[in-house]
């Protein structure tokens, strides 16, 4: 592969800014520096753009069955839609869906391989524990998988007992892997999702008000205690409340190895946009809440108490009995319309994997809120090293992976599902006017995306493997 210089750029790293060249040998980055003289580099002008390392997305999720359907973005489109938002790397969870573990993993690398066009990695939900399931705990570590994720929501089918998850988390301690947590009450959800419907609540609002705030503030706490008894790290994701995020803050005052991660979603919207006529949009699990908990959330990005801002990306067809054209094909996929008289069968989920930087940058940076350095350590580098990827991922630094995103700050445009890529048929953020976004993404050196032109080729995505013992940040 040809030498590439890019060119009188300013880059951007989380802990540092400088205007300087960058010279890309192959899929690494070889140097950086002042005004480099690579007489035989081809030549890429950056002159008054921002020069960052792809984002990294800590929590997606790709062909997911769910409801009697699955979700709409597969581990091609799903990709796509996150490189033309500026992301070059990609985690997915498998489900314990399964006779063995070694079945889920071949199974998702099935899906996967073939169609990856970004870097992607993989996490494993813990969603039963037997005496097997202990005993291949241990080998996810060969397989390249660090990470578990447990649920304290969906009885009966996600859902752990407090004693499994404590052994979960004292067995992933022991072998330097990190647990996950999906902080609600399961026993309060299906409660009240058995009254409300009793008593003929279908409509979306009724999602949030049988999954109350209180339930994951106490979940995120009861998680915390149980991460502390196995000396484990524990890393929360998709905060959605104040008082969720007040529970990490108290873990970590007390210098527990805790994390927290939120997502778009949480930054902007409300419960009551359920209320609205198209409030199955906005269903997703944990649900948004309230304008007082958007703003914590942000304080947490600022000061540093949550560490990342994932997006929980999982889409669905609105109306998945319209077909919508891409790629020149025609395409419907049932979605949440399935849930039209009764709110617990929408599924749960919302795109978001290309709209995470755009929206962050215009509205973080843009606004004054974070600072650019703040911006790449949420969204790149922060991840990467949580999840065991850096250097490799998530910096510009000579070794690193050439992922790379040539930034224009000073581009309008009025965003929505034609800039956003995702196979689904509307977008949270339509028509909203933002300044800032991607020019040119490259993957380990390659040029998949090129203003509005599509390079990436599906199985050019290689599998990261990632090692135990990552940084707790």
């Amino acid at each position: 592969m040809a030498l590439k210089l890019i060119r009188s750029g300013t880059l951007i790293g989380a802990g540092g800014t400088v205007k300087a060249d960058l010279l890309i040998d192959g899929e690494k980055i070889a140097a950086t520096g002042h005004a480099l003289d690579v007489p035989d580099a081809e030549i890429i002008d950056a002159s008054g753009k921002l020069v960052m390392p792809g984002g990294v997305d800590p929590h997606t999720h790709f062909d997911l069955p769910m409801f009697d359907t699955v979700s709409s973005d597969d581990h091609y489109t799903g990709h796509k839609a996150a490189a033309f938002g500026g992301t070059t790397t990609v985690l997915d969870f498998i489900p314990l869906d399964y006779p063995s573990m070694q079945e889920a993993i071949d199974a998702w690398h099935a899906k996967a391989d073939i169609n990856a066009v970004i870097d992607f990695g993989f996490h494993m939900n813990i969603t039963r524990l037997d005496d097997q399931v202990q005993s291949e705990i241990p080998h996810l570590i060969a397989e390249g998988i660090t990470t578990l994720k447990v649920f304290m929501a969906y009885n009966n089918r996600l859902r752990l007992q407090d004693g499994e998850i404590l052994k979960v988390m004292r067995l992933g301690a022991k072998h330097g892997m990190l647990t996950m947590l999906h902080a609600e009450n399961g026993d309060v959800i299906e409660v009240l999702t058995a009254e409300t419907l009793a008593a003929g609540h279908t409509e979306p609002i009724w999602h949030s008000h049988s999954r109350p705030a209180w339930g994951a503030v106490e979940s995120v706490l009861r998680g915390i205690a149980l991460a502390e008894q196995v000396d484990s790290p524990l890393y929360i994701v998709h905060v959605n409340t104040a008082g969720g995020l007040d529970q990490i803050d108290y873990g970590r005052a007390r210098g527990l190895p805790v994390m927290g991660e939120t997502c778009p979603q949480y930054l902007f919207f409300t419960e009551e946009h359920l209320r609205r006529p198209d409030g199955a949009k906005w269903i997703c699990s944990p649900p948004m809440r309230t304008v007082e908990d958007n703003q914590a959330l942000w304080l947490g990005l600022v000061n540093g108490n949550l560490q990342t801002l994932g997006t929980d990306h999982c889409s669905f067809f609105y109306n998945g009995t319209r077909a919508i054209e891409y790629e020149g094909e025609w395409i419907a996929i049932p979605g949440k319309e399935l849930g039209a008289d009764d709110f617990s069968k929408i599924p749960n989920g919302l795109p978001g994997v290309g709209d995470r930087l755009p929206i962050l940058w215009s509205h973080g940076v843009g606004e004054g809120r974070i600072s650019p350095n703040q911006f790449v350590a949420l969204t790149s580098t922060n991840p990467a090293k949580i999840f065991g990827l850096y250097p490799q991922k998530g910096a510009l630094l000579p070794g690193s992976d050439a992922d790379i995103v040539i930034w224009d700050p000073d581009r309008p445009l009025k965003y929505g599902i034609a800039h956003a890529h995702h196979r689904t048929d509307y977008n949270l953020y339509e028509g909203w006017e933002l300044v800032g976004f991607p020019e040119k993404v490259f993957l380990r050196g390659h040029l998949i995306v090129d203003g509005e032109e599509w390079f990436g080729q599906r199985g050019m995505g290689c599998f990261l493997k990632r090692k135990p013992y990552a940084e707790v940040i």
